[in-house]
């Protein structure tokens, strides 16, 4: 089977996952069969898990007010860590969203809040009032994972509601290929796919370990790894979303050519869009420039290096800018025709800048 390079075939579950139209277990695709869902690593098991387990997760729907009046939603996965209503999922599938509806294996809906969250590491925490009664809920593994344990996810994707995918742990500490999915993950070869984003890895205790994260894809669009980010009961990932930490990516307000991305001369992040009153804007970035009906007649600024560290692609600006916190000051180098100069900003909360304007 030919896969594409890596830019080309990863498609981050935060990319596609909540922008599918919300599915439950009467969709037309009907629900999957937990004997056929599950195949070795956990033979015996597995059903059992299964059963134990899928209570404590839940269906997550972000809500957006869409043209004439209507709802527009996205589709995503989260579970249950204690039974006062407290939801851990992948921060993309909430971020930016106007109102979250969980949904439970019973068919309560609930409305939902962000507690917490972590950008980079792209888990969160939601809220929901049960309104005194117990939830079941799902206890985050006291260890590290190992490779070649078995492994069982519950997820929302194909049109199932919270049914079972399996498969094994391949590798720990998995770097993206991308600057903006989360790193060091756990590689799986579970077949994920958006809509599961979210959900629960768990071990043969029903223990999590991880949290969906993203997928690697072929030229097909079928999946070929998985990815979870990591979490064990007590890591300081963990402690911080517990304590209601809101911990943000530092972003300086620019958006890039993806289509000539790396192709100029010099090589750089080519900046097609500047967001007004961003600390790029008040910096003079310049992005490309475009005519009436969109066609591009002019480049923005290439972005050539961060703090003296060469950038040959929008990916190398967005790596050198998260590894550094917010508040923080970068230098960046530009080139323009035949104009270079450098220009200094200071960090800022990427969820402090508005996209849109």
């Amino acid at each position: 089977m030919k896969l594409s390079p890596w830019p080309a075939v990863l498609l981050i579950i935060a990319c596609a996952a909540y922008f599918l139209p919300p599915r439950t277990a009467s969709s037309e695709l009907g629900p999957a069969s937990p004997a056929a869902a599950f195949e070795d690593p956990l033979p015996r098991e597995a059903r059992r898990l299964f059963a134990d387990s899928r209570p404590a997760t839940v269906e997550i729907d972000q809500v957006s007010p869409g043209q004439n009046g209507t709802l527009q939603g996205g589709l995503g996965t989260g579970f249950l860590i204690s039974g006062s209503g407290q939801i851990m999922t992948a921060y993309h599938v909430v971020d930016g969203a106007e109102l979250i509806h969980v949904k439970t294996l019973n068919g309560q809906t609930y409305l939902a809040r962000v507690t917490a969250f972590d950008n980079a590491a792209d888990v969160a925490l939601l809220k929901i009032d049960p309104g005194g009664r117990p939830l079941p809920f799902l206890k985050i593994a006291g260890r590290e994972a190992k490779v070649g344990e078995g492994v069982l996810a519950i997820g929302n994707s194909g049109g199932d509601f919270l049914q079972a995918r399996t498969g094994r742990l391949l590798r720990l500490g998995a770097r993206a290929g991308q600057a903006s999915f989360p790193q060091n993950t756990l590689e799986m070869s579970a077949p994920l796919a958006p809509g599961d984003s979210g959900g629960p890895i768990l071990n043969a205790q029903g223990e999590v370990m991880g949290v969906v994260s993203y997928v690697r894809v072929n030229d097909q669009g079928q999946t070929i790894t998985s990815y979870a980010v990591p979490v064990t009961g007590g890591s300081p990932l963990v402690q911080a979303l517990e304590s209601g930490r809101k911990r943000d990516v530092p972003a300086v307000g620019l958006r890039f050519d993806d289509t000539h991305d790396g192709l100029t001369t010099p090589s750089g992040g080519l900046v097609a869009e500047v967001a007004s009153g961003s600390p790029a804007a008040r910096a003079g970035l310049r992005g490309s420039v475009f005519d009436s009906k969109r066609n591009l007649i002019g480049f923005g600024d290439i972005i050539t290096a961060v703090d003296d560290v060469r950038t040959r692609n929008s990916n190398d600006v967005i790596f050198e800018i998260r590894r550094r916190e917010v508040g923080q000051t970068v230098r960046l180098s530009l080139s323009n025709g035949n104009e270079s100069r450098e220009v200094s900003m200071k960090l800022v909360a990427k969820g402090a800048i508005d996209y849109t304007k």
